[in-house]
């Protein structure tokens, strides 16, 4: 019987992480990350300073990103189109909970 230790990443809305802390959480290579930024699907907190941050949101995002790219072998244009569906499908859900939120219980 072996047993498998893994480190654990607590994320909360204000933590951040650096690019190279979001390879290497995501799985995701330097360039792969790179392109998502360049085609902006992939926004850091500060475009214009070096190096990159991100929000801990980022982590979740880029990992099913990962997932969708080994699962179905997509390149990096596919990838940002995954996240940018990804992202807006987020977006629709919020708004769909804040609707139903304001609608009388019958």
């Amino acid at each position: 019987m072996s047993m498998e230790f893994t480190d654990v990443v607590w994320l909360d809305e204000q933590h951040e992480v650096s690019f190279a802390e979001l390879a290497e959480l995501s799985g995701l290579s330097h360039a792969e990350l790179s392109e998502l930024v360049e085609y902006g699907v992939l926004m850091p907190n500060n475009p214009q300073a070096t190096p990159w941050t991100f929000g801990a949101h980022s982590v979740v995002e880029v990992r099913a990103v990962c997932r969708l790219r080994d699962d179905f072998d997509l390149d990096s244009h596919s990838l940002a189109l995954a996240l940018l569906f990804l992202n807006r499908i987020r977006e629709l859900e919020a708004q769909l909970r804040d609707l139903r939120s304001q609608q009388p219980l019958l």
